[in-house]
């Protein structure tokens, strides 16, 4: 039986993370992860990287005709990532 001023593990967890301001880095990581399962693949082929900074994703792509779509795209993407991450992660996307 659970004592009454216990607490999940994972709450723990986050409340540590959030302590050491290690929570930021894991989302952007969770958003980089995420990429390919928002995406799909066939435009994961054509990322060459991914890097976040001050809550901007950056994406460069092999692609000037993908790079294109995408930025016409990007506030439904920029949402997308959002979402599956479960946090406002990134407040923009810098296709290159």
């Amino acid at each position: 039986m659970r004592k009454k001023n216990t607490e999940s593990l994972g709450d723990v967890i986050r409340q540590m993370l959030k302590e050491q301001h290690l929570e930021g880095r894991l989302n952007d990581k969770h958003i980089i992860e995420a990429w390919p399962v928002v995406l799909g693949q066939n435009i994961s082929k054509y990322t060459t990287g991914l890097s976040v900074r001050n809550h901007t994703l950056y994406v460069s792509l092999s692609s000037a005709v993908l790079r294109h779509d995408l930025f016409l795209s990007r506030e439904e993407i920029k949402a997308a990532l959002n979402r599956h991450v479960g946090a406002e992660v990134i407040t923009d996307i810098v296709f290159r």
